[in-house]
């Protein structure tokens, strides 16, 4: 058997690990640094918050084309440069607009960087082991999930300096950026026959299905996770349990990553899939039906054990309906659905808290995410009609 655990994946998984850390020791402050450093309100928040998601949004289809039509190694690079060096623009920001800048084009490279470097992962996978390695892939994110998030609300704690936070996320992204610059890979072939204006040039349509279902998955994801720490301070008053909360909520992603790797190379990833679906759909309902410590500290594990499973088995899923030469754009795809999703989640949030309340605000997420438990039905057909059978069922040729 071909080795999973090579050179090449272990510096991607590295750089995953490190774009996703240094995101998430600021993501769930930033709603914080606004209010307390500019006196901004919950809505105008929200707004500048999404247009982190918007920039990798509208980034993100023309970065999967790039990583299929150029050296992926360059791309991947320079997307990630240009990730490192935004987070010094935190630093200089002196204005809530300027900050709204540069926190919106930031969402730009991170975009780009992270279709790069998933697809560079696929890449340099052996072909008989990559089912197993994208649901490894995710272990990355996720223990930076775990970990970053109460990391960034200690140090907050202990220093009360948000500058602390924008120094140590500009230093992680750095490492991450020279992890990805030693990898070495062979040449391969690039996107030649498509006509210049065609849409599957960045949107990979046999897939569309399932980026809807991704797009209602991220609404949710959006909400609960950039207004939790205000809701939790203001509703709850829980002033240290929201690092618990995303630890709880990494930790079920960890466990249902490393038990569900199995049935994905196994070829059950429909199943994997339902499975995420319908746990995830429970830790939402569990979230608003139980205003305590059960339900603030329950959810977030059955919702990580849910996305846990469903995350991977959507991106097999729409790689299975891609071609070889469309790798990037598949990827681009489902993410920038979810990135679609969050966003939409930032600005639905900041609406229903300012105007109507958080009570309001999560139950409204809870139902939005039972249509897409329901949506997944058409998600399975679809993808049980486009799947390509010689990736999904046996080891791919490369």
């Amino acid at each position: 058997m071909e080795k999973l655990w090579n050179a090449g994946y272990w510096k991607v998984m590295t750089a995953n690990f490190t774009m996703c850390f240094a995101f998430y020791l600021l993501s769930p402050l930033l709603p914080l640094y606004l209010s307390e450093q500019f006196g901004a309100g919950k809505d105008v928040i929200g707004v500048v918050l999404s247009g982190y998601s918007l920039a990798a949004l509208m980034v993100r289809p023309f970065s999967g084309y790039l990583a299929d039509s150029f050296p992926r190694k360059k791309v991947l690079l320079v997307s990630l440069f240009l990730y490192f060096i935004f987070f010094g623009g935190y630093l200089a920001a002196s204005s809530l607009l300027l900050f709204a800048i540069v926190r919106t084009l930031h969402g730009g490279p991170f975009g780009a960087a992270s279709v790069a470097n998933s697809t560079m992962a696929i890449d340099v996978l052996p072909s008989s082991r990559r089912t197993e390695g994208i649901g490894y892939y995710g272990l990355s994110n996720n223990i930076a999930t775990a970990i970053a998030p109460s990391v960034g609300l200690a140090v907050y704690h202990w220093t009360g300096n948000f500058q602390i936070l924008f120094w140590m996320a500009f230093a992680v992204a750095g490492i991450g950026l020279w992890a990805d610059s030693t990898i070495k890979v062979k040449d391969r072939q690039l996107i030649k026959d498509k006509k210049a204006l065609s849409l599957d040039r960045f949107f990979l349509l046999k897939g569309w299905a399932i980026g809807v279902n991704a797009m209602i998955f991220g609404i949710c994801y959006g909400v609960i996770t950039n207004y939790l720490a205000i809701y939790s301070k203001e509703q709850m008053g829980i002033t240290s349990g929201t690092g618990i909360f995303f630890t709880l909520f990494a930790l079920g992603l960890i466990l249902a990553r490393l038990t569900g790797v199995r049935s994905l190379r196994e070829g059950r990833i429909v199943g994997n899939a339902a499975r995420g679906v319908i746990f995830s759909t429970l830790g939402y309902l569990l979230f608003v039906s139980c205003p305590n410590a059960v339900g603030y500290y329950g959810a977030p594990l059955v919702i990580g054990w849910g996305n846990g499973h469903f995350w991977p088995a959507f991106q097999n899923m729409i790689i299975n309906v891609a071609e070889k030469n469309e790798r990037g754009t598949a990827n681009s795809t489902l993410l920038t659905s979810w990135d679609l999703g969050i966003g939409l989640g930032l600005l639905l949030g900041g609406f229903l808290t300012e105007h109507i309340s958080y009570r309001f605000a999560f139950w409204t997420i809870a139902v939005i995410h039972a249509a897409g438990a329901l949506f997944f039905l058409v998600t399975k057909a679809e993808y049980l009609k486009r799947t390509i059978p010689r990736n999904t069922y046996r080891p791919e040729t490369s």
